[in-house]
């Protein structure tokens, strides 16, 4: 899944994307307000994490703008400021949740996927077709039983095509899930696909995923 992060310190932003990736979320980080609201129109993000700091305009003004444009993606507010009117501003303002800094990032992950579990959002608790069984939060994969050893772009993948199973996925959709801004490389998806196909066959799974030549992929159940 991808996250955008808004966020103008920029070890920071690294540290938050450095972690996201880690967690197995894709993360394209922007500093300033403008560059926020052109990422946020221009590509699809599972949740934003917006600092209110930002050099050219406060983040609150970002947050009303995608609002004001019915843009419902997940808002997690990140900032310094700490006072209880300033939360409550916040969450008025329509931001999903508030975080303040300094912040344990466990915290983070934990409330990032907190939001994606609301109804309407991308997360659930489980997900099933045939024998194979993926638990969102543990993010393991388990077949008639047995977990398999999935990395952790394996595991975006799997994730993706098993919330959308029956239809097929584009490439472009696998890529944007797999990475940030600037750093999908060719045959990307194909490679990632490959692996996931070869590890499920190799776990006996009874699912396939199919390569729709020109279009995508799509997960379905061996007949």
């Amino acid at each position: 899944m991808r996250l955008l992060i808004v966020e103008d310190n920029e070890q920071l932003s690294e540290l938050i994307s450095s972690g996201l990736r880690a967690a197995g979320f894709a993360a394209d980080a922007v500093t300033r307000a403008d560059q926020a609201l052109a990422a946020a129109t221009t590509n699809r993000y599972a949740a934003i994490i917006l600092d209110l700091g930002l050099p050219d305009q406060d983040g609150s003004s970002v947050l009303a703008t995608l609002r004001q444009a019915g843009n419902p993606t997940p808002v997690l507010i990140l900032t310094a400021r700490d006072g209880v009117d300033d939360r409550v501003a916040g969450l008025r303002a329509g931001a999903d949740d508030y975080l303040v800094k300094p912040f344990a990032f466990a915290e983070l992950i934990a409330r990032i996927e907190a939001l994606l579990r609301r109804p309407g959002n991308l997360l659930g608790a489980q997900l099933q077709l045939g024998d194979l069984t993926f638990d969102t939060q543990s993010r393991q994969a388990i077949v008639d039983g047995h977990p398999v050893l999935l990395s952790v772009r394996e595991t975006t993948v799997l994730e993706l095509l098993m919330r959308r199973k029956g239809n097929v996925v584009s490439r472009k959709a696998v890529e944007d899930h797999l990475f940030g801004l600037g750093e999908v490389t060719s045959n990307a998806a194909e490679v990632y696909v490959h692996r996931l196909r070869k590890q499920l066959a190799a776990a006996g799974a009874s699912v396939k995923i199919a390569t729709m030549r020109g279009v995508g992929y799509v997960m379905k159940e061996t007949e």
